[in-house]
């Protein structure tokens, strides 16, 4: 199984055609054809099934995609490591979902790669289970995220805390008394689907099982510039929003029938991690 023939499996799960994965792989058709039909015979199961243009993962390719992007990551993660360590003594990999980088981790990061020159640092984004898992793996050496590791052989702790606030631009706002939790399900919400944990579960059991929301998306730094243009209403962390609020250009509108939890970070490292301790003071 090389990694030629992953990365081609990769692609094509994305792609779902044979065609524009040669393409963009810059090789011919046959050798895509060639590298599928191996890893299928490695792996003795039908990967991909052929759809009306294209092709589509099976339950087997499924489960595989998943097998397949950790070892890509961590042959990419190898050769990343080793030529940082041709040309620093050390490398301190630094994972963080987005609303906890943009609130309260740029100090931190900022003043680690000023003060240990020795070290190189390599910062990725992600959502919280991915980033444990990735912890877990050793393709990082901290995770700042919304879900504690608990696990024999790692360290987490308390990292920040911060307030969920329903926010919209003024122009937009429609609750300026308050919003009654029946009243979500009519505005135009923009959901944005990151794990906030148990807060993410409390955002989706504001709305009724099912809800169709018309727009979402998975990074909350995004949502920010919808709220700006008066596109609708969401929940952000305070911190995140702290600079549109005070300078009004986003309000806060109070729950009146609903509380809202707490906003929790942790951060996960393995145990006897010098440089994670080192970074966290």
């Amino acid at each position: 199984m090389n990694s030629e023939g992953i990365k081609t499996f990769i692609m094509l799960s994305k792609l779902k055609n044979f065609t524009r994965t040669a393409e963009r792989m810059y090789v011919a058709q046959s050798t895509v054809t060639n590298r599928i039909a191996e890893l299928e015979s490695e792996t003795g199961q039908k990967l991909f099934v052929r759809r009306q243009g294209g092709v589509e993962l099976t339950e087997e390719g499924q489960l595989f995609l998943s097998y397949a992007l950790r070892i890509n990551d961590l042959e990419e993660s190898f050769i990343q490591e080793v030529n940082s360590a041709a040309r620093y003594e050390k490398q301190l990999r630094v994972g963080a979902i987005n609303a906890v980088y943009e609130s309260s981790l740029f100090p931190i990061l900022s003043g680690f790669f000023a003060s240990r020159t020795d070290v190189s640092l390599k910062v990725v984004l992600g959502h919280s289970v991915d980033l444990l898992q990735m912890l877990q793996d050793s393709l990082i050496d901290v995770a700042f995220s919304y879900l504690p590791l608990k696990k024999t052989g790692f360290v987490s702790r308390r990292f920040s805390s911060d307030k969920l606030v329903l926010l919209c631009a003024p122009e937009r706002n429609a609750y300026r008394g308050g919003i009654r939790k029946e009243e979500l399900a009519s505005c135009e919400y923009l959901m944005c689907n990151f794990a906030f944990g148990e807060a993410g579960e409390f955002v989706r059991s504001l709305f009724p099982p099912r809800h169709a929301f018309r727009f979402e998306v998975d990074n909350s730094g995004k949502v920010a510039q919808y709220l700006l243009a008066g596109l609708g209403y969401s929940f952000l962390p305070l911190k995140m929003a702290e600079k549109e609020i005070a300078a009004g250009r986003l309000e806060v509108i109070k729950p009146l029938d609903f509380s809202v939890p707490e906003l929790i970070s942790y951060c996960s490292y393995r145990r006897g991690n010098e440089l994670a301790e080192a970074l966290l003071g």
